[in-house]
């Protein structure tokens, strides 16, 4: 059953846009803003209560949907999840595509919070794009044609999760994690065009096509799922009751972040056991 769908309107006024998006200096309003600000991805994050906690639901029914399952309280903050994609993705070190931070439960515990591109069902970022460089796959993939990107930043200022990145000069750095951490499997993004994790979608797509199937084989699986010595990232299709992400997600209590905006966010999260 698929759940009706409610519009995110993002309460920006054209002051606070152009202070969010201006040239100079914006990237850094806009990272206040966008963590500590209205828009932080923790905004209910914390709130969350057992009655209100996520199920699979609403992400069609026709063929995969694919999704991840986060879990809180085996995470460690190793942060190899972060490192395996900065090489497989040719990712800069300053411009994650997977956010790595410490959190403290209402009890003061510490636990790891982890965040890639949440791959929304009703997504702000396609919304707001003017020339469909940010767009919905029907497998429930967010991606980016970066060859079509003008570089407005609108997607960046209309994401709630923070989870897009500018690049503001063209790279020429030497990335630090490879060939440790892994291969660059895609090609480094131009200056001018702005950047998000696709759940490593070139070994989705790759994957499939030599009848590999994601989540179960390494080798269609994305890069921040095998890595994890911990097993906290699962990865699957969320409309196979039998995959392991749906599993995770009907075994377990979930929540997706920012739920009251109604993005629909194909990541879950398992809490820690004693709470948020």
């Amino acid at each position: 059953m698929s759940k009706k769908k409610t519009k995110v309107k993002l309460e920006l006024t054209r002051r606070d846009f152009l202070t969010i998006a201006g040239a100079a200096g914006g990237s850094a309003i806009a990272a206040q803003l966008l963590t500590t600000g209205p828009l932080s991805p923790f905004g209910s994050f914390k709130q969350a209560q057992i009655e209100g906690l996520s199920d699979a639901e609403g992400h069609g029914a026709d063929g995969p949907h694919w999704g991840m399952v986060i879990d809180l309280d085996r995470c460690i903050g190793c942060a190899y999840c972060q490192r395996a994609c900065n090489a497989t993705n040719d990712v800069a070190d300053d411009k994650p595509w997977n956010l790595v931070v410490e959190e403290r439960t209402s009890t003061g515990t510490t636990f790891f919070f982890t965040r890639p591109c949440l791959h929304c069902g009703d997504a702000p970022c396609v919304e707001v794009c003017p020339v469909k460089a940010t767009y919905h796959r029907e497998d429930g993939l967010v991606m980016m044609n970066y060859s079509r990107c003008i570089g407005c930043r609108y997607c960046e200022v209309a994401c709630p999760y923070d989870a897009r990145k500018f690049n503001w000069e063209a790279r020429t750095d030497v990335n630090p994690y490879i060939p440790t951490w892994g291969i660059p499997e895609v090609e480094r993004r131009p200056r001018g065009v702005v950047e998000k994790c696709s759940f490593c979608v070139q070994r989705i797509d790759g994957g499939l096509e030599r009848g590999f199937t994601p989540g179960e084989d390494r080798e269609a699986t994305p890069a921040c799922v095998n890595i994890c010595p911990v097993g906290a990232r699962i990865f699957g299709n969320l409309n196979d009751p039998d995959s392991a992400a749906a599993q995770a997600i009907a075994l377990n209590p979930t929540i997706r972040l920012r739920e009251e905006l109604g993005t629909y966010p194909s990541v879950y999260y398992i809490p820690p056991k004693e709470g948020l």
